[in-house]
């Protein structure tokens, strides 16, 4: 049996096949282009021709994400982004007991888990400010990569501002007062950190697993190992945790 998992990003789509006992093939789409080149919105349903996009035939197809607030998915069962969560960074982690967080393209998650079930969580979809697009609108700021912003994570310069577009606003006068790239990508991670510190606070267990795009941050995972007292885990696949959870939802559901 060929299970699908699709987790409908607010930035990437992510597309995950298992046969139930792997990882058999995975896919990443840019959000955009994805609606645009292979999907069509009917009665408030998202109809995808998989074959067009060249993927694999599933058995059976479940959905989550971003895009799962305002349409569903045409043949697939729809579950919730906490739940896929959990579902995925237990199976990638074989924990029981932790704090997941989780920064997406454009919010962030902490979810306290126990037993392999989530007891308690917290959520920021309102602000981008530690999301995946700020650190893209940041990295655009100062004319560098992505990859180059994960790299600095000592002497951050301050940087107060809680909104995402202010806060552009208030790099660029950093800029401007003559602090170093180094020290400025590294104000930008810092600020990621204060952003979620008090939602890791009240959720709190000795050990972090570190989910979605930004966990490929290797400042961000650095100033958290230094900040906290958590043992940092970062899966082995934190941007498709997601739609790996979806593929373990249908595994339980289905045998």
């Amino acid at each position: 049996m060929l299970v699908c998992g699709v987790d409908l990003g607010s930035r990437t789509v992510k597309i995950a096949f298992s046969d139930g006992e792997r990882l058999v093939e995975k896919y990443y789409f840019d959000t955009s282009e994805f609606y645009r080149e292979y999907g069509q919105k009917k009665d408030a349903v998202l109809m995808i021709d998989f074959a067009r996009m060249g993927l694999p035939r599933a058995d059976i197809t479940v959905a989550t994400g971003y895009g799962r607030n305002t349409l569903g998915l045409a043949g697939a069962e729809i579950i919730p982004e906490l739940k896929a969560h959990v579902l995925g960074a237990v199976y990638q982690t074989g924990l029981q007991d932790f704090t997941l967080l989780d920064l997406g393209g454009q919010d962030s998650k902490v979810i306290k888990v126990r037993k392999g079930r989530m007891i308690d969580f917290q959520t920021n979809d309102k602000c981008a400010a530690s999301t995946g697009r700020y650190l893209e609108n940041m990295a655009h700021v100062l004319s560098i990569t992505l990859a180059e912003l994960s790299r600095y994570s000592e002497e951050p310069v301050e940087l107060n501002s809680t909104c995402a577009i202010f806060g552009e606003s208030e790099l660029i006068g950093k800029i401007i007062e003559g602090h170093s790239i180094a020290r400025l990508a590294a104000g930008v991670n810092y600020t990621i950190f204060k952003r979620i510190r008090a939602m890791l606070q009240s959720l709190q267990s000795d050990t972090l697993v570190f989910t979605g795009g930004v966990a490929h941050n290797q400042a961000l995972q650095r100033i958290i190992g230094r900040e906290t007292k958590f043992t940092l885990v970062i899966p082995r696949e934190p941007q498709l945790n997601g739609a790996i959870g979806c593929c373990v939802h249908a595994w339980q559901k289905n045998g």
